[in-house]
């Protein structure tokens, strides 16, 4: 009995070495679940919790001697960090406890040879081990278990020494126990736990055997913990993984991948990327490892997987171990991508795809780039890829990320075509289709579109109750002079979107085109301090008033806001629309264009090196603001310099219009600074106008932008200094060669003020030079339409650029 008290001890004393299950947070189940590190046994040092332990009497054990006796067997049954890898947190207590008691090498021993024990007292040392076990898995060939026993006897009597053939064990005697065993090899635990009662109640006093008893507890647990598994019941199983350490080894990997996959489940997913972790340090079996990496990869984003990988070891023939799965690993990375455009994959995963791509051939691979690209704003590669992809499949999902990339290049017709068939295919592919047909629309000059086209788009479009394409109708109609249509268009929109400020403006200005002046009334009262520009519709004022503020200087150069789809079932018939030659002279002031994936950003390219670069001369815009003659603005009392901060207010304002009729801007912007002192408001709107106006004279259109802000101005001043602004500004980024950010600067002073034929030809010009050829095309041919000389230019200017003649180089 000492002896084997002794040993005892001894296993409970390896075993707190090997592994701790306390935390700081003893509530906490998954806490109790640590990655140990194995530590090499210093024949100096016991741990504190051993020295109660041992023999009974309070006597410290000698770990050093105790370790000289385990032996080393199987490695996948060691659940333990290698000893020179560091814990994965500051502290070791954040790793998952290991499973079974610390295995090492057995190590010198530290003990004088007069302290070792003779080979006959080893002999009389001899345990009684009960083989039983053993002797069953091996008669069944059940290596796996039989490897495993051994390893848990070795552990659990130092002093046993395995059998050379566990098959020459002698029978066991006991029928029963041996029944026992066979139960439970065949997974029959309940009917095991019954044939241990109904013995106990037959023999008084039989007790089952330790470590069958043992082994029963852990392969119940390890049932419940599947079983929970299976539930998705994942704050049970990391419950059971804490409260049975044993069943977290190597060598049942199934365990540990469960209990990471609860972890990622429960949103710990450093804890579950830890397990993954343990078992690319740990565990040996390339199997088992590969299918590790693969699945970690369905559950972990991409930069803790980064961390996985670089566990990988070589695969002994040259290449890496999970070479086989890299290039699926590289399509799921990319495709991770897709979901979050913040997110920047490796270059070599993305190449693996490429390389994949053009060597498999498959539409999906092709789609992935594409996606992964056009999420970025790299509308170049986005289209060269879904263009491959489309040319060997045509599914929704191609589709719609060609139709995205077309609307992102300006070319909306060819996007709405390629949604067409599958717009009823989800509600993302609808959405596409639907902002292709609010881009189509909204093009400047108006698409030459056909009967069918047309058909087709107002059937969806009233079908899905868009607000957004059926205004850009109502702009449509207008620019084709078809002002009935137009304004059936307008109503439509109002009665799906009451709201729609730009639809009531379109259809305002549309009734006041057909006399209806009972309509405009309706309208403007409905609208009545909503919408200015409404309200001030029919006054007599040299340009047309809006109700957008006017933007400060690092707003002015912001895109123009996006109009999301809008679906709705029910259907409202609009009326159709009647076919007119188009009329470009005529077109209306468009709403922003829908564009689902932001606005797209196309890096202006100059005229092809060698060719004739167009170089029109504009004039400057015609009165950009008229205003009335006043006394106080005439000349006399200016002529002469003068200090304008000695100046009252009131003569500061007198002497800034006198200046601007002098055409001195520089000391009128002086004069006006001084005259912003006025406590009067209106004085202060006149010193405000008069700075912004003496800024644009001297050609410092953000500054005109800044002194607007200065006083609170009325919609009708407000309005002509935004339109002003914004067309010096596209004058100024013209002159620079920004092209892309002159057609941003239209575009916004072509929602506040129909375009003048001049800035089409600026517009055309850009196109031109960002070899936008056929919008370019469009714009020059409907300037020539009216007469303008320009317009013929710029068609010969794109001629020579199209087709160069031998005497340009």
């Amino acid at each position: 009995m000492f002896i084997k008290s002794t040993l005892i001890m001894a296993f409970v004393a390896v075993a707190v070495a090997g592994f701790t299950l306390a935390t700081k947070d003893h509530e906490s189940p998954e806490d109790k679940i640590k990655l140990a590190k194995s530590r090499r046994l210093d024949p100096q040092i016991t741990l504190a919790s051993d020295t109660t332990q041992g023999n009974g009497l309070g006597q410290p054990i000698d770990l050093q001697a105790l370790a000289d006796h385990i032996q080393a067997t199987a490695p996948s049954a060691v659940l333990s960090d290698p000893p020179d890898t560091p814990s994965s947190g500051p502290d070791a207590s954040d790793s998952l406890a290991q499973a079974a008691p610390q295995q090492t090498q057995a190590q010198p021993s530290a003990q004088s040879p007069s302290q070792q024990p003779a080979p006959a007292q080893a002999a009389n040392n001899q345990p009684k081990v009960d083989e039983s076990a053993l002797r069953y898995f091996a008669s069944r060939g059940d290596k796996a278990r039989l490897q495993a026993e051994i390893s848990r006897l070795q552990t659990l009597y130092p002093n046993w020494t395995p059998p050379a053939d566990p098959l020459a064990i002698p029978q066991n005697s006991d029928k029963q126990l041996e029944a026992m065993w066979q139960l439970y090899s065949e997974g029959h635990y309940a009917e095991v736990r019954k044939a241990i009662a109904d013995r106990q109640a037959a023999e008084a006093g039989w007790q089952a055997p330790a470590d069958l008893l043992e082994r029963l507890d852990i392969a119940e647990a390890r049932t419940r913990l599947i079983n929970a598994s299976d539930l998705k019941q994942y704050a049970t199983v990391i419950e059971i993984g804490a409260k049975t350490p044993s069943l977290l080894t190597c060598s049942d990997i199934d365990i540990l991948w469960r209990v990471a996959e609860a972890f990622i489940r429960t949103d710990r997913a450093a804890r579950g990327q830890d397990a993954y972790k343990y078992i690319l340090k740990t565990c040996t079996n390339p199997q088992e490892r590969l299918a590790t990496i693969q699945k970690a990869s369905a559950l972990l984003p991409y930069q803790p997987m980064q961390d996985l990988l670089a566990l990988e070891k070589p695969d002994g023939n040259g290449g890496r171990e999970f070479d086989s799965i890299r290039t699926d690993l590289a399509r799921r990375f990319v495709a991770q991508g897709n979901d979050d455009p913040k997110l920047t994959v490796s270059p070599d995963y993305l190449s693996q795809v490429e390389r994949a791509a053009r060597s498999q051939g498959l539409a999906s691979d092709d789609s992935l780039l594409g996606w992964y690209y056009l999420r970025r704003g790299n509308y170049g590669d986005a289209g060269q890829w879904f263009k491959a992809a489309h040319d060997k499949e045509d599914s929704a999902t191609i589709s719609q990320g060609l139709a995205l990339v077309l609307i992102a290049n300006h070319k909306p017709q060819e996007a709405e075509d390629a949604m067409y068939k599958w717009r009823d295919e989800s509600k993302d592919a609808m959405a596409t289709y639907l902002a292709a047909t609010a881009n189509l629309m909204a093009l400047q000059p108006p698409a030459n579109l056909s009967e069918d086209v047309l058909a087709r788009i107002a059937a969806e479009v009233v079908k899905q109750k868009y607000v957004p394409t059926a205004q850009q109708f109502g702009w449509f109609a207008r620019s084709m002079n078809q002002p009935l249509a137009a304004a059936r268009w307008f109503e439509t929109a109002l009665r799906w979107k009451p709201d729609d400020e730009p639809s009531a403006y379109g259809l305002a200005i549309t009734r006041n085109q057909l006399n209806d002046r009972q309509g405009v009334a309706e309208v403007q009262r409905l609208w009545a301090g909503r919408s200015p520009r409404i309200a001030a519709l029919g006054e007599r004022t040299p340009r047309t008033p809006v109700s957008a503020p006017l933007p400060s200087p690092n707003q002015a150069a912001q895109s123009t806001p996006q109009l999301m789809p809008q679906t709705e079932p029910q259907m409202v018939q609009p009326g159709t629309l009647e076919t007119a030659p188009p009329v470009a002279s005529q077109a209306a002031p468009q709403p922003p264009v829908a564009q689902p994936y932001g606005n797209a950003q196309i890096a202006a390219q100059p005229v092809a090196p060698g060719r004739r670069a167009p170089s029109p001369q504009y004039a400057e815009p015609e009165t950009r603001i008229r205003t009335t003659t006043r006394s106080a603005r005439q000349p006399a009392g200016c002529t002469t310099t003068a200090n304008a901060e000695l100046l009252t207010p009131g003569n500061a304002l007198a002497r800034g219009w006198c200046l601007m009729n002098l055409n001195r801007p520089m000391e009128a912007v002086e004069a006006f600074g001084v005259a912003l002192n006025n406590s009067d408001p209106k004085s202060r709107e006149e010193a405000a106008y008069g700075q912004s106006l003496a800024y644009l004279r001297a050609g410092l259109a953000n500054n005109a932008a800044v002194a607007a802000t200065k006083a609170p101005m009325n919609h009708q001043r407000a309005a002509e200094l935004q339109v002003a602004i914004l067309a010096d500004r596209a004058l100024s980024a013209f002159s620079s060669k920004r092209y892309q950010e002159t057609l941003l600067y239209l575009d916004q002073r072509a929602q506040l003020q129909q375009e003048r034929v001049d800035l089409m030809v600026l517009r055309g010009y850009c196109y031109l030079n960002l070899k936008m050829y056929d919008d370019a095309e469009r714009i020059f041919t409907a300037v020539a339409a009216t007469g303008n000389r320009d317009g013929s230019r710029g068609l010969r200017d794109l001629m020579l650029a199209t087709h160069p003649q031998p005497g340009d180089y």
